[in-house]
């Protein structure tokens, strides 16, 4: 287990290094036209990664057991969170969305919080009430009663790919715990039908659904992003442009060094260097899910299934937007995209998977 825990180390660290030049190649250009400085992106991906790391150093140094007793409590303060998004002069809006709290200058998205926070309860529902796990009002409905209060308000930023996201985290977990299929049914179905209704309500949403479909339809509309992503990654080719000479991230693709620095990555590293990520992060889940099966207990058991399940969530999310084979997402590339929330999350999680494979069984 000493030797997982090494690898795990090396992996993130491999994958921290690689955002870290990506960022700087992909957010340069933009960063001097809109602050003046070609490293304002990069300086401040280094303060989050720093303090992601204290607080990964930090999660390893005690027995994760405590942390049960903190469960409730911590997805109580995610849920103010969520909810302080809503006050004026607090809460921060952008894109059309209020998604952000600003405290001075630093900024954080309290969805990447309540992740942590939905899996820590879930893990600990899950393990306490193993035995009546089958039962719905005991043993189920308090976890998807916490789901719902958490996508409710996620909704209201509105944010459908987070909501989704951590409803398919919870379901998993549910499943392997040894939820009765029929009670994930009952869930399942009114959720994909909530879903497809909720596309329906906003026109932004159809027209990410079309352009997924053909966005050749709307070439400078709906369809501009992920065509600039296809053609990042198509001038990439087997080996790429070289590093620093993308030309997409010259103002033609949007958000490069954020939710589509993946496409970047295809353009300056080619299909070698995208290969090269997705073999990372399947070895990352791997080193996980090993962690996960040798946790002395459930709670660690259902703790690092949950972690490990979110990250690779992200993983499949992100790859698949920008290549167009879902329509697209604004999901962060852990441990490579900018976005100082979603890295701090990112890391803690790690922290947390190494505590577990210290108390191994």
């Amino acid at each position: 287990m000493r030797q997982i825990r090494i690898n795990l180390f090396l992996v993130t660290a491999i994958l921290l290094s690689i955002g870290t030049v990506m960022i700087y190649s992909s957010s340069s250009a933009f960063a001097y036209e809109s602050y003046g400085s070609s490293a304002y992106f990069l300086k401040r991906h280094i303060i989050f990664m720093f303090l992601g790391m204290i607080g990964a150093v930090a999660l390893m140094s005690f027995d994760y057991g405590k942390l049960k007793n903190f469960t409730k409590p911590f997805l109580i303060f995610s849920i103010l969170l969520l909810i302080a998004v809503f006050i004026p002069g607090l809460g921060h809006s952008a894109g059309g969305a209020r998604r952000w709290i600003n405290l001075g200058p630093i900024s954080f998205q309290p969805s990447e919080i309540v992740k942590l926070a939905l899996v820590f309860y879930a893990a600990d529902v899950l393990a306490r009430k193993q035995s009546e796990i089958k039962d719905f009002f005991y043993g189920f409905l308090p976890l998807m009663i916490a789901l719902g209060v958490c996508i409710l308000l996620i909704l209201l930023e509105p944010d459908l790919g987070t909501a989704v996201a951590l409803a398919f985290l919870i379901i998993i977990m549910a499943f392997i715990a040894g939820v009765d299929v029929k009670q994930l049914g009952i869930m399942i179905v009114p959720g994909l039908l909530a879903v497809a209704g909720l596309i329906a309500m906003k026109p932004y949403r159809i027209k990410r659904v079309m352009a997924f479909w053909n966005p050749w339809n709307d070439p400078r509309g709906s369809g501009f992003q992920i065509i600039q992503s296809m053609v990042a990654m198509g001038t990439g080719g087997l080996f790429g442009v070289g590093l620093a000479h993308s030309k997409q991230k010259l103002f033609y693709l949007p958000e490069a060094h954020t939710d589509f620095i993946f496409s970047i990555i295809g353009e300056e590293l080619g299909l070698v260097g995208t290969l090269g990520i997705v073999v990372l992060f399947a070895i990352f889940i791997w080193l996980g899910f090993r962690i996960a099966y040798s946790a002395r207990d459930l709670f660690g058991q259902f703790l690092a299934f949950g972690l490990v399940t979110m990250l690779a969530l992200q993983v499949i999310i992100n790859i698949a937007a920008v290549t167009g084979s879902i329509p697209t997402k604004g999901m962060p590339l852990p441990f490579i995209s900018y976005g100082g929330t979603s890295l701090v999350y990112s890391l803690a999680s790690v922290g947390l998977l190494l505590n577990i494979a210290k108390h191994r069984r």
